[in-house]
C-alpha cells in the first residue's frame, strides 16, 4: 500500500524505475549482440528455404502447363498454400516491426537493428498487454494464425511422418517448463523477454512456416508423378536437430536424399569429409568457437542405368555463448539478512543442469528458476551461475549486487471501518470508539515494491493536560496497555493523542526506535 504521493513516494517510483533499468543492465551486452548474429543467420536460412520451396513450385507450375487435369488438384492447393504462407510470413515480420517500434519508440524501427534490444517490456506490451482502446491482445491472433496454418497445411499431406514434422515445428503446446509456472505458449515466448530474443525466437517461427511450405510442396509435386519427380528432380537435405546450439555443445544435422534406394547406403561428403556407413546420415561436430559456420557436399548415389548420381547441398549453422539472466524480483538491490527472490534463467538448458552461488551469504533453489539470496550485509554480493554441458560445469554469467540493510518500517493501525473493512491509519481525525476497537499497533514496510512485516516490542501513548504537561502510558508490546486505553477514554472530541518512541524488530533481527509518530485527532 502507497504512503502517498509526498517526496518519500516519488523517490520509492524513481527506484522502482531505477530496477526496470537494471534488469535490462542484466542482459549482457555480448548476449544481445549474439541474437542479432543468430538473426542473421536465420534470415540467409530463411532466404535459401524460401527459393528452394519457389522452385518447387515452379516446377510444378510447368506440369501443370504441359498437363493440366494430371497437375490440376495439386497446383490448385499448391497456390492456395503459397499465398496462405505470404500472408503468415508478412504477419510475422509486422509483429517484429510492433515490438521494435515499441522497443525504440519510434515508428521507423528496424527489428533487425533494434536500439534498445534488452528491453523487457516491448515484447509484453505489444503482444499480450490488453489494447487501450479496447480488444483482445494481439497474442490472440498470433496464435490462431499460427494453429490455422498448421492444421491447413497438415490437411495437405498423406504422409503422416512428414505431417508429424510440421506439427513439431508449429507447435503451439506450452513446453514443461512453461506449464510449471502456468503460462501459455505465448506467455512464454513473449513475456518479460528482450526484444531482441523475441525478435529472434519470431524469425525463427518464420523460418519454421517455410520450411513447413517447403514440405507440403514437395509432397505435392510427389504426388503428381513420383516416377518422374525420383529421375528428373532428386534434392538433397540438411535436416539439424537445432538451427543454432550453445558454445561447448554438440551441432548435429541429418542428411537425407529426397529419394532413397532401400538396398544401397548413399555415398556423403560434408566439408571434404566421407560420413561413415554407419552413420545413416548423421552429421555431428563439436562446437568450440561461436559464430555462423558453414556445411557443404554433396551425396551420390547409383541410380537404375549404373550412371552415378551427384547432389550438392550447402547450408550453415550459427554457435552462440552460452548466456544467462539474473535478476531480482523486488529491487535493484538485495537487502541483508532476508530471503530475497532472484530469477536465474539459462535459455537452453535444463534447471537440473543450472547451479548458481554467491559470495556473501546463502542461495537456494526454489524451483521454476526462482532462487532465495539471504545476503550479508556489505557493500556488494556476487551471484555466479554455472551450466553443466556435457561432462563439464561451465560458468555463463556473474553479476554484481548492492546489498542495503532494510529501511526503516512505517507504523500503522488496521482500524476497523464501519463497513466491516480493515483500513491502514496512519494519522490524522479518528473516532475514539474506532481506536479503542483497534487492539494493537502495526510495523511494516508496505510500499508497493517491499512488503515486510516487523514486530512491534513495544510503544508510549502521550497527552497533554490542560496545563500544557505531558501524560504518558507505555506498553511492552504490540498490544495497547489497560493504562493506555483508559487514557484514551479520558480524551475528548478535539484533542490530539500522540503514539511515539515506537520500537520494532525486523526480520533480519535488527532492532531500532521509529523516529516518525502517529498523531491522532479524536473525533
Amino acid at each position: 500500500m502507497s504512503g502517498g504521493g509526498g517526496p518519500r513516494q516519488k523517490m520509492i517510483n524513481l527506484l522502482y524505475v531505477v530496477y526496470i533499468g537494471m534488469i535490462a543492465m542484466n542482459v549482457s551486452g555480448e548476449v544481445l549482440k549474439g541474437y542479432a548474429m543468430v538473426e542473421n543467420g536465420l534470415m540467409r536460412s530463411i532466404v535459401t528455404t524460401s527459393e528452394q520451396s519457389t522452385e518447387l513450385y515452379n516446377k510444378l507450375t510447368e506440369i501443370h502447363a504441359a498437363s493440366p487435369a494430371k497437375a490440376r488438384i495439386s497446383y490448385e492447393k499448391a497456390t492456395d498454400l503459397r499465398a496462405k504462407t505470404q500472408e503468415l510470413t508478412d504477419y510475422l515480420d509486422g509483429v517484429k516491426k510492433k515490438i521494435a517500434v515499441t522497443a525504440d519508440l519510434n515508428p521507423d524501427a528496424d527489428p533487425e537493428n533494434l536500439v534498445n534490444r534488452s528491453d523487457l517490456n516491448a515484447a509484453t506490451a505489444a503482444m499480450i498487454a490488453f489494447p487501450e482502446g479496447g480488444g483482445e491482445p494481439e497474442e490472440e491472433k498470433f496464435l490462431k494464425m499460427i494453429e490455422e496454418y498448421r492444421t491447413y497445411a497438415g490437411s495437405l499431406l498423406t504422409d503422416d511422418e512428414i505431417k508429424s514434422v510440421i506439427d513439431t515445428c508449429l507447435s503451439t503446446e506450452p513446453s514443461a517448463k512453461a506449464k510449471e509456472t502456468h503460462k501459455t505458449w505465448t506467455e512464454s515466448l513473449f513475456e518479460h523477454m528482450p526484444a531482441a530474443a523475441v525478435v529472434v525466437m519470431v524469425t525463427q517461427l518464420k523460418y519454421s512456416v517455410i520450411y513447413a511450405e517447403q514440405l507440403v510442396m514437395r509432397e505435392l509435386l510427389r504426388t503428381v508423378d513420383s516416377g518422374d519427380f525420383r529421375v528428373n528432380k532428386l534434392t538433397a537435405f540438411v535436416i539439424p536437430e537445432a538451427q543454432v546450439v550453445m558454445r561447448g555443445g554438440t551441432y548435429k544435422a541429418n542428411v537425407v536424399i529426397a529419394a532413397v534406394d532401400s538396398a544401397q547406403e548413399p555415398k556423403i561428403t560434408v566439408n571434404g569429409k566421407e560420413l561413415p556407413e554407419e552413420a545413416h546420415g548423421q552429421y555431428s561436430v563439436p562446437t568450440s568457437t561461436t559464430g555462423t559456420f558453414p556445411l557443404k557436399g554433396f551425396i551420390e548415389m547409383i541410380s537404375g542405368d549404373g550412371n552415378t548420381t551427384k547432389l550438392e547441398f550447402a547450408t550453415e549453422y550459427v554457435v552462440t555463448e552460452p548466456s544467462a539472466t539474473i535478476a531480482p524480483l523486488m529491487m535493484n538491490i538485495l537487502y541483508a539478512g532476508i530471503a530475497n527472490d532472484v530469477k536465474i534463467a539459462v535459455p537452453g538448458a535444463a534447471d537440473a543442469n543450472v547451479t548458481a552461488n554467491i559470495s556473501a551469504g546463502t542461495l537456494t533453489n526454489k524451483g521454476n528458476g526462482i532462487w532465495s539470496a539471504v545476503p550479508k550485509l556489505g557493500a556488494e554480493a556476487f551471484i555466479g551461475v554455472q551450466v553443466k554441458i556435457g561432462n563439464k560445469q561451465q560458468e555463463v554469467a556473474k553479476n554484481t549486487f548492492r546489498v542495503r540493510p532494510l529501511p526503516p518500517p512505517t507504523a500503522f493501525l488496521n482500524v476497523t471501518n464501519p463497513d466491516g473493512n480493515k483500513t491502514m491509519y496512519k494519522g490524522g481525525p479518528l473516532a475514539k470508539n474506532m481506536l479503542l476497537g483497534t487492539p494493537e499497533l502495526s510495523a511494516a514496510i508496505d510500499d508497493g515494491i517491499l512488503n515486510i512485516p516487523f514486530t512491534v516490542l513495544g510503544f508510549e501513548v502521550q497527552k497533554f493536560d490542560a496545563m500544557g504537561f505531558a501524560i504518558k502510558e507505555t506498553s511492552e508490546g504490540a498490544k495497547f496497555s489497560k493504562r493506555q486505553q483508559d487514557l484514551i477514554r479520558s480524551m475528548t472530541r478535539g484533542q490530539t493523542i500522540l503514539i511515539r518512541a515506537i520500537s520494532t524488530k525486523g526480520p533480519d533481527g535488527v532492532t531500532q526506535t521509529l523516529n516518525a509518530p502517529i498523531e491522532i485527532l479524536v473525533t
